[in-house]
C-alpha cells in the first residue's frame, strides 16, 4: 500500500532543504559565470561593485535627502544633509496639488506599458521567423536588422516626424508609442535565444500536428520566459525614461509623459531644486520598485540568456 507524505513535516522540512540547496547552488553558478572562478578576481570585482554603488548611491541619497527640504534650505550654503529646521513634505504636497504630475504618470504608464508588450510581441515574433524559418531574403533581412542597431535613433527623428504628420498621429498616443516599437536589438536577442531552443522539442510538436504560429505560442514562448522578462523590463526601463521623442511629438500638456512634463515645471517656475527633486523621486519610484521586484530575473537573465555576451 502506498503510503502518502505530501502532508508530513519530514517531507516538507526535505523539500525546503532541497529547495534551499538548489537555489544556493544556482546563485553560486550564476556569480561564477559573472565573477569568474578566480577568488582575486572575486575579491577586486566585488571590491569595484561596491565602489560603482557608493557612487550610484550618493547622488540618489542627496536627490531624496533635499526633496524633503524647504526651497531655502536646499540652497542654503554650506550644503547640509540634515537641516537644522528639519524635514518636510511640503514639496510633495505641492508637486500631487499641482495635479500634473499624476495625469503625466498615467500617460507614462499607459506609454511604457504599451510600447513594452507590443515591442515584445513583435520583436518575439520577428526573432522567431529569423531563428525557425526559410524564406527568400531572409539573411539580407536579417543584415539590415542588425545594421540597424548602428544607427543613432536621433538620426530618424525627421523621417519619422514626418511619417507621424502624414498620419495625423502628431499629438496622440499613437504618434508617441509606435516609432519607440522598432527595436532591432530586441530583435536580435530573441533570434539568438530561440537558436539555442532544442529542434527536437519543435520536431516533436510538429508530429503532434502543430503548426508555427502553436509552436510558438504554446512550446517556445512557455520555456522562453527569462529572456521575455529581461527585454520586458529592458523595454519598459528605456520607454519609461524616453525624453527625446515625447517631446517632439507633443504639444498638449495632458498627453504628456512625465520626462517631458518636469522639463516644462522646470522652465515655467524657474530653478525649483526642492520641488524638482520631489518630482524626479515620484518620476523615479516606479522604477525603483520594478528593479527591486524582478532584480533576481534581471542578473539571472543577463548572465545566462545571451545578454552578458554568450
Amino acid at each position: 500500500m502506498a503510503v502518502d507524505t505530501i502532508g508530513a513535516p519530514g517531507a516538507t522540512a526535505t523539500g525546503f532543504r532541497r529547495t534551499f540547496s538548489e537555489r544556493r547552488e544556482e546563485n553560486r553558478r550564476t556569480r561564477s559565470l559573472v565573477l569568474g572562478r578566480s577568488r582575486v578576481a572575486t575579491v577586486l570585482s566585488v571590491l569595484l561593485l561596491v565602489v560603482l554603488a557608493v557612487s550610484w548611491l550618493l547622488p540618489l541619497l542627496w536627490a531624496i535627502d533635499t526633496s524633503f527640504k524647504s526651497e531655502a534650505q536646499a540652497q542654503s550654503v554650506p550644503l547640509q544633509w540634515f537641516p537644522d529646521g528639519g524635514f518636510t513634505l511640503e514639496n510633495y504636497r505641492t508637486v500631487f496639488e499641482r495635479g500634473e504630475v499624476p495625469r503625466w504618470m498615467a500617460n507614462t504608464v499607459l506609454v511604457a506599458g504599451s510600447v513594452t508588450i507590443l515591442t515584445v510581441a513583435v520583436c518575439a515574433l520577428a526573432g522567431y521567423g529569423f531563428a525557425r524559418t526559410k524564406f527568400r531574403g531572409k539573411t539580407a533581412l536579417f543584415a539590415a536588422t542588425i545594421a540597424l542597431i548602428a544607427v543613432p535613433g536621433q538620426i530618424l527623428i525627421v523621417p519619422l516626424f514626418r511619417q507621424m504628420e502624414w498620419m495625423n498621429s502628431v499629438d496622440t498616443y499613437q504618434g508617441i508609442i509606435l516609432p519607440q516599437l522598432v527595436a532591432p536589438v530586441m530583435v536580435y536577442i530573441f533570434t539568438k535565444f530561440f537558436q539555442e531552443v532544442p529542434q527536437e522539442i519543435e520536431d516533436a510538436a510538429r508530429v503532434d500536428g502543430a503548426g508555427h504560429w502553436r509552436t510558438f505560442w504554446s512550446i517556445v514562448m512557455p520555456i522562453s520566459r527569462p529572456i521575455v522578462t529581461a527585454v520586458a523590463i529592458f523595454v519598459f526601463i528605456g520607454a519609461w525614461n524616453n525624453f527625446l521623442w515625447p517631446f517632439i511629438v507633443t504639444n498638449n500638456p495632458d498627453l504628456m509623459t512625465l520626462p517631458v512634463g518636469l522639463s516644462t515645471v522646470k522652465n515655467a517656475y524657474g530653478t525649483i531644486y526642492a520641488q524638482t527633486m520631489a518630482s524626479a523621486m515620484v518620476a523615479a519610484l516606479p522604477l525603483i520598485l520594478l528593479f527591486m521586484l524582478f532584480q533576481r530575473q534581471i542578473v539571472k537573465a543577463v548572465a545566462t540568456t545571451g545578454l552578458g555576451g554568450r
